[in-house]
């Protein structure tokens, strides 16, 4: 077996307390390898995390879990960006667990502690947005948000299209499936929705249409202004146009700020609904509240949830211009709206984030990843190292053909989980190793982290093309 120069933290301190990541023998060890087997025996198909990062969770403690054979990781998956103060901060433990004991289900009725968090979750936009928001609470996932959202705005607009991008994740139910860029997904929901039309999304590296970085921007925004103005391009006037400012599932792919302003620009000029799809990004991830604020637009309709509650427990809302306010009474519901709890630690989050400047350690800890990894740039498996605040990635590709290094980056996952990282795939061919930690992470916990993925992607990808992993 591959192994790193990175060495493992000592895992307890003398209080018992996680102080750093620690893997002892192989993965699974027994006693995951046992739960794996039950899972796989009594679990549907469709799960995904277990297959490439074969353990068995038993607890966490802010950045770290610990698998049942006692293995220490640093978790940078993060529960795919639900916890965005880390595993069981405790003042958020006690915020839930005092509402547990008043009252954990509220569907749409007003509660204290629901009125708090709306006012919490308005209280973060910027002033001459807030006065003229409104909140709709959805179902308990992100997914059913984005639904939400592309119905409201046909119902607002009368019209029946969207407009997508490529590369785009925004969920896996059937209408989101649709929304999203992934073929082979849509390939497996024999008749998807129609009416959904994708145009090249402009990111950091090669332009997908071919001109070089200064010239992406202005031509991909140019071709689908010229679909949505020509009378003959077959594309009729959107209900929406629905956008990722960073694309997660994508593989950690910011948008160019002029490309946006371009999109916010025309969408505006033709009366068209644009939605920021911030489930991913949104709750700072990025390093301000909502990514779209970091490339100076307002869109009409904000898509949240993942980090809403601070803790895991689901919460799913889109914000939206009062304008577009058209819903009857129960057009769009959800039976698990009114997660109590989650409103009390939601509440604590944007508390806890304004006292402690959580958003600043996100910058800071951005440039950290950003530094640490920036020597990954010039291995030849290495195509593109990128993000924005804590939602980093590094894209690899085959150096003899340009095409997404998948072996590579599953072997690049599997050596950073023996030494102690767990990571995400994501982005074409799952050729992106992407990093989601913790928004108050420290200095200490990125320079592991960051040490492990170097020393990963050295091991596992060899300097000659084609060679065995």
């Amino acid at each position: 077996m591959t192994t790193l120069t990175t060495p493992p933290l000592i895992s307890f301190s003398p209080s018992g307390a996680v102080t750093g990541p620690h893997v002892a023998g192989d993965l699974p060890g027994p006693r995951s390898a046992e739960l794996l087997a039950r899972q796989d025996r009594w679990e549907s198909a469709a799960r995904v995390y277990p297959r490439h990062l074969p353990i068995a969770l038993a607890d966490g403690d802010g950045p770290y879990v610990r698998d049942v054979d006692g293995n220490v990781f640093i978790d940078f998956l993060d529960g795919a960006g639900v916890l965005p103060l880390g595993h069981n901060h405790p003042e958020l433990l006690r915020a839930a667990a005092r509402q547990l004991g008043v009252l954990t289900h509220g569907l749409d009725f007003p509660t204290p502690v629901k009125d708090a968090f709306t006012q919490a979750q308005l209280s973060m936009l910027a002033p001459g947005m807030r006065h003229r928001t409104k909140i709709h609470f959805c179902g308990p996932t992100g997914a059913n948000a984005v639904e939400a959202a592309v119905k409201l705005c046909k119902i607002a607009t009368g019209r029946s299209d969207v407009v997508a991008f490529q590369g785009a994740f925004h969920g896996t139910t059937y209408a989101t499936t649709a929304l999203s860029g992934p073929v082979a997904r849509k390939d497996a929901v024999p008749g998807g929705m129609s009416g959904v039309h994708f145009f090249p999304y402009c990111g950091p590296g090669r332009c997908p249409e071919g001109p070089g970085p200064d010239g992406c921007s202005r031509h991909c925004a140019d071709q689908l202004e010229r679909a949505l103005t020509d009378a003959t391009s077959g594309v009729p006037l959107p209900a929406a146009v629905l956008i990722e400012l960073v694309q997660g599932e994508g593989g950690s792919v910011p948008a160019r700020t002029a490309f946006i302003r371009r999109i916010r620009e025309l969408t505006r000029a033709l009366d068209i609904p644009l939605i920021a799809d911030e489930v991913q990004t949104g709750c700072g991830r990025t390093g301000t509240w909502f990514a779209f604020e970091q490339y100076g637009i307002e869109p009409d309709v904000i898509v949240a949830s993942k980090a809403l509650s601070g803790i895991g427990l689901p919460v799913a809302l889109i914000l939206y211009d009062a304008a577009l306010d058209v819903w009857e009474p129960g057009a769009h519901i959800g039976t698990f709206r009114g997660d109590q709890p989650a409103f009390a630690a939601g509440v604590e989050t944007v508390r806890i984030m304004r006292r402690d400047d959580v958003l600043g350690n996100v910058r800071a800890r951005g440039r950290q990843c950003a530094e640490l990894l920036a020597p990954l740039a010039d291995h030849p498996w290495v195509r593109d190292v990128r993000g924005r605040g804590l939602i980093r990635g590094v894209e690899l590709a085959d150096p003899a053909d340009g095409r997404p290094a998948t072996e590579a980056a599953a072997a690049v996952q599997a050596l950073a989980l023996r030494h102690g990282l767990i990571t995400e795939l994501g982005g074409r061919g799952d050729a992106v190793v992407r990093l989601l930690p913790p928004l108050d992470v420290t200095a200490e916990v990125v320079g592991t982290a960051c040490a492990i993925l170097r020393d990963a992607v050295t091991a596992a990808c060899r300097p000659r093309p084609g060679a065995a992993f």
